[in-house]
């Protein structure tokens, strides 16, 4: 990036192999935001093998939990100090407001302040066997080499939530953000060498997921997955995975049910289920993008959320005035527009949206209108699969079992969120929801102490909190005898 090379393995900064780049695109107007180092899979081995190294090597793994709770807190310093900057990529390269962007660097930020806190928390404990001349323990250890793998939605949020913990656990790392969107995660590598994270610890390849994949995980050098990303690519190396037995952790996106009752607080439910599925253009895995809306304020409750919708400024990332920005690239479009033809050929009723903007200061870019569908049902695949864009569908309930029955009747479960005035009806309601995350009179928010992943087809394994240091352990018994002897089984 900038005339840099943008390849770290074992801890030097290098050129692809083949000197192969690519153009990283600026999707607000379509320009060349940078030209990055593409790997090939000669380096995407190499740079496993420098993880594998330096894990063998014992080094790491064995650095007291204090210092790497010191290096987690260094980090996050880092982070603040840059926050402006790492913005600023994460909007040329993603597209979304600068707002966005600066919530997302402190929200990157407190997940290595947690971790930082966490590690120092010992879950070790012992085992009364019986015995008091033995003593049992169980002790957690780094699971290893560990190939993490995130989306381009929120390219340096998504990777903190795996690097943080790797970090804290002992585990060294191979790093590959997605193709489209890695200038952030490239500066945030620099951060992480200059907190003082050792050679080979970290290590960072930029390419397409078909180019570099298999030299990533269909290894027995790696000892953990992590990947977020599509449902199609997650099973792919979910099945590469145990053709090893490496164990993979993979969050597959969401369908996710926004439930609205007709006893919901009016004006916080318009607000919340626009915001829930519009934010980011909807690019979002746990987007809202299913109203299920009780019939008696249905009609009222759409035509308020198509008149704020309307009303949504899109514009460039970088530009205050913007509310949501473009799609993160033109391919990207294609696939929304093709999902808005498909619903109206299943007969969805478009309230609004639908087609690119007309203003000719956005034609430039990958923009697309909020859209709303309504008059919808499960038997339309608009409903069904995630179409990652600013795509509501609408569909209607008359009691609280069919608003259950349709808020579970997908083969995702990432996320949910209900809305009534009825404390008992709402906490009937989440119990009932499968889905990771659900939530009650609110949308969209998270913490770093509370795990986060899906039921159903959104993954397995779990990022954040307690659960998310886990992943990145291996549990052990040690069995100490304080005073052996003969067992005696055998008297020959």
């Amino acid at each position: 990036m900038d005339g840099e090379p943008d390849l770290y393995i074992g801890g030097v900064w290098r050129r692809a192999s083949d000197g192969g780049t690519r153009d990283i695109a600026n999707p607000a107007d379509g320009s060349i935001a940078a030209v990055v180092d593409e790997a090939t899979p000669d380096d995407a081995r190499d740079a496993v093998a420098a993880a594998r190294t330096a894990f063998d090597d014992g080094a790491w793994r064995a650095t007291p939990v204090a210092e790497r709770a010191a290096l987690l807190d260094r980090i996050a310093d880092l982070l603040q100090r840059d926050k402006e900057a790492l913005a600023g990529l994460e909007t040329r390269d993603t597209g979304k407001t600068l707002a966005e962007s600066r919530i997302d660097i402190d929200d990157v930020t407190s997940v290595f302040r947690y971790y930082a806190e966490l590690v120092g928390v010992s879950s070790d404990r012992l085992v009364d066997v019986g015995d008091p001349a033995v003593i049992s323990r169980i002790v957690r250890e780094p699971i290893g080499v560990c190939v993490l793998i995130a989306p381009w939605n929120y390219p340096l949020l998504q990777m903190s939530w795996k690097v943080a913990p790797a970090l804290g656990a002992g585990c060294t790392m191979v790093a590959k953000p997605s193709e489209v969107t890695p200038l952030s995660t490239i500066a945030f590598t620099h951060l992480l060498e200059e907190a003082g994270v050792p050679p080979g610890v970290v290590n960072l390849v930029q390419g397409s997921g078909a180019t570099l994949g298999d030299a990533l995980t269909d290894t027995d050098d790696v000892d953990f997955i992590s990947f977020t990303g599509g449902l199609a690519t997650g099973k792919r190396i979910s099945a590469v995975a145990a053709e090893h037995v490496t164990k993979a952790a993979v969050e597959l996106g969401g369908k996710n049910p926004h439930i609205v009752f007709a006893d919901a607080e009016w004006e916080s439910s318009v607000d919340q289920v626009l915001t829930g599925v519009f934010l980011h253009s909807g690019q979002v895995c746990s987007a809202g993008t299913r109203l299920i809306v009780e019939e008696s304020i249905a009609d009222d409750f759409v035509a308020a959320v198509a008149a704020r919708a309307e009303k949504i400024r899109m514009g460039d990332g970088m530009d205050p005035a913007s509310e949501t920005g473009p799609l993160v690239s033109e391919q990207h479009r294609a696939k929304v527009e093709a999902y808005v033809q498909l619903g109206l050929s299943e007969g969805a009723v478009l309230v609004t949206g639908g087609a690119r903007p007309d203003d000719p200061a956005l034609a430039k870019g990958s923009f697309y209108l909020p859209t709303i569908f309504d008059r919808c049902d499960r038997t339309m695949r608009i409903v069904q699969e995630e179409t990652f864009g600013p795509i509501l569908t609408v569909e209607r309930f008359t009691d609280e079992a069919e608003a259950i029955a349709l808020g579970n009747d997908t083969e995702y479960g990432l996320a949910a969120g209900v809305r009534t005035s009825d404390p008992a009806r709402g906490e009937r309601v989440v119990r009932a929801l499968r889905h990771g995350t659900v939530w009650l009179n609110d949308f969209g928010y998270y913490t770093a102490a509370a795990e986060w992943g899906g039921f159903g087809k959104s993954g397995n394994g779990r990022e954040l909190g307690p659960t998310g240091l886990a992943e990145y352990q291996e549990i052990k018994h040690i069995w100490h005898n304080t005073a052996p002897k003969p067992a005696g089984w055998f008297t020959g």
